[in-house]
C-alpha cells in the first residue's frame, strides 16, 4: 500500500512570472520539513517562453546552441525558485545536472561555478540523457535545505 504525505506538510512554492510555467503537471519546488525540492529549471525565458541561446533556421529549426548562455538561463530560473522560497545558492545542498551532450560538460561546468563559487559547494551529480524537453541542451533540479538564517 503506498501512502503519501498529508498536504499539510508539503507546500508548493510558485515563483509567479519570476520563471516559465510548467509544462505539464508538477510544481516548481516542494518544501517538505526543511527542505526544498526544486523541479528541473530549463533555460527558457519566463517572459517569452523561448530556450535561451539557440540559433534557429528559417524553418525554426536548431542550427545551433550555446550551452554557455542555455546554463546561464537554467541558473538564473533555479535562482528565481530560490528567491521564491526565500532561499539562495548558498542553500543549496544537491544537484542533478542533465547535459543532452557530455562534450558540453567543461562549458557549463564554467558558468555553473560562477553561481556556486562558495566555501562548500554543493553535492553534485552530472549525467548525459539521450533528449530534454523543449529545446533545452540542459536542465538542472536541486535540492536546498532551510536554516535558521534562512
Amino acid at each position: 500500500m503506498t501512502e503519501s504525505f498529508p498536504q499539510s506538510i508539503k507546500t508548493a512554492v510558485n515563483p509567479g512570472n519570476a520563471a516559465p510555467s510548467p509544462l505539464g503537471s508538477y510544481s516548481h519546488a516542494l518544501q517538505v520539513g526543511n527542505l526544498l525540492f526544486i523541479s528541473g529549471q530549463g533555460c527558457r525565458n519566463a517572459e517569452t517562453g523561448i530556450e535561451a541561446g539557440l540559433t534557429l533556421g528559417p524553418a525554426g529549426e536548431i542550427l545551433a546552441y550555446d550551452i554557455e548562455v542555455q546554463t546561464q538561463g537554467v541558473l538564473e530560473n533555479l535562482g528565481n525558485v530560490l528567491k521564491a522560497a526565500g532561499l539562495g545558492f548558498t542553500d543549496v545542498v544537491d544537484v542533478t545536472v542533465f547535459l543532452a551532450d557530455m562534450a558540453d560538460f567543461e562549458k557549463y561546468n564554467k558558468v555553473y561555478s560562477l553561481y556556486f563559487s562558495i566555501a562548500v559547494p554543493p553535492c553534485r551529480t552530472t549525467v548525459q540523457v539521450a533528449k530534454l524537453p523543449g529545446r533545452n541542451f540542459i536542465e538542472i533540479k536541486a535540492i536546498a535545505a532551510f536554516t535558521s538564517a534562512s
